[in-house]
C-alpha cells in the first residue's frame, strides 16, 4: 500500500429529477430544506450510499446497513466482537497497555469505512471505548437554487390487515403520502487529510476506490423515492495537492466550484439551464470526471 503524501480534496455535482434524494423523519419524509428553501443532503446520507457502493466493489464495510449485510451480524458490536484480531482486546482479563490503540489499528486495517471515515468503538458494559479519526471528510450535499418539493397523497390497491370492525373496507393504513423535489442541482465537498491517513493506513489505491465510488455514487440506490436515472453524478472534481497541508485551505479550493443559472427568469430543468466553471487557482490542477 502507498501512503498518501499529498492533500486532496474534491466535489460532486449532481443533479435530482422528480426523486427524493434524503428524506427528513422529523418533517414527514419531505426532502431535507434548509429555512431558506435550498435542499439538502446530509453527509450521513452521502456516507451510507458510498459505503454501499465500496460494499458493491468487495471492500469490507464495519456499518452495513440490513438490506446489504453480506455476514451474519446483526449490529456494529457483533461484527466487531465476531473479528478475532479485535475481540481479544475487548476482554476483560486482557491488560495490554495500549489495546484501545490496538483497536483502532486492527479496525482500520480490517474495515475500509473505519481508515476512511472514522469510527468510535464504544459498547455498553466494555470498559474500552475508541475512537478513531479517518482522513476523509465529507460535507452535507447543498443545491444550488431553492427547490420545489411536490407532494401526493397516495392509496395502497389492498390493505396490509383486515379491517377487524367491517372486513370489506379499507384500513387507514391505505393512504398515505409522497414527496419528491421536482428538479435541484447539489452539490457536496470533501477532503483527504494525509495525516490522519498515516494513522488509519489510508492509501492511494483507498484513495482511487473512494474516487470512483464517487463517479458511481448512486448506481444500485434506486428504491421508490429514487427510481433510476432520477438522481445522476454529473461532475466530479478532484485536486491533489504538491504537499501534506496543502497549497491552498480546502474552503478555498471547494469555493472555486462556480455554478450559475444561464437564465434567472427561466425555471431550471436540467444541468444545461447552468454554466459550471472552476476559478483558477496558480500552481494547483484539477481533475475532472464525468458521472456514472
Amino acid at each position: 500500500m502507498v501512503p498518501i503524501n499529498n492533500k486532496v480534496d474534491f466535489a460532486v455535482i449532481f443533479t435530482v429529477d422528480k426523486a427524493n434524494p434524503n428524506g427528513d423523519p422529523l418533517n414527514g419524509n419531505r426532502p431535507r430544506q434548509d429555512y431558506e428553501g435550498y435542499g439538502e443532503v446530509s453527509d450521513v446520507a452521502i456516507k451510507r450510499k458510498l459505503r454501499n457502493r465500496l460494499q458493491d466493489e468487495g471492500e469490507a464495510i464495519l456499518v452495513q446497513s440490513d438490506e446489504n449485510r453480506i455476514d451474519g451480524y446483526r449490529s456494529i458490536a457483533d461484527r466487531v466482537f465476531g473479528n478475532e484480531a479485535i475481540a481479544p482486546y475487548f476482554d476483560k482479563k486482557n491488560k495490554e497497555p495500549n489495546k484501545e490503540e490496538l483497536v483502532g489499528i486492527s479496525a482500520s486495517k480490517a474495515w475500509y469505512d473505519v481508515r476512511a471515515f472514522g469510527q468510535v468503538f464504544a459498547f455498553k458494559g466494555e470498559d474500552v471505548s475508541v475512537g478513531v479519526r479517518g482522513p476523509v471528510s465529507i460535507h452535507a450535499a447543498t443545491s444550488v437554487d431553492p427547490v420545489d418539493i411536490t407532494s401526493m397523497q397516495i392509496t395502497k390497491s389492498v390493505n396490509s390487515t383486515t379491517n377487524t370492525k367491517d372486513p370489506s373496507k379499507k384500513t387507514s393504513d391505505t393512504m398515505g403520502m409522497k414527496h419528491r423535489v421536482d428538479f435541484g442541482v447539489y452539490v457536496f465537498c470533501g477532503s483527504i487529510n494525509p495525516q490522519l491517513a498515516e494513522k488509519t493506513g489510508f492509501s492511494k489505491e483507498d484513495a482511487k476506490k473512494l474516487k470512483q465510488a464517487l463517479i458511481t455514487l448512486f448506481a444500485n440506490d434506486s428504491s421508490s423515492a429514487r427510481p433510476d436515472g432520477s438522481m445522476e453524478v454529473n461532475k466530479v472534481f478532484w485536486w491533489e495537492h504538491n504537499s501534506k497541508l496543502g497549497q491552498y485551505s480546502s474552503a478555498k479550493v471547494h469555493r472555486s466550484v462556480k455554478i450559475e443559472l444561464n437564465n434567472e427568469n427561466k425555471l431550471p430543468n436540467s444541468l444545461d439551464d447552468y454554466t459550471i466553471t472552476i476559478e483558477n487557482l496558480e500552481g494547483l490542477s484539477v481533475k475532472e470526471y464525468d458521472g456514472l
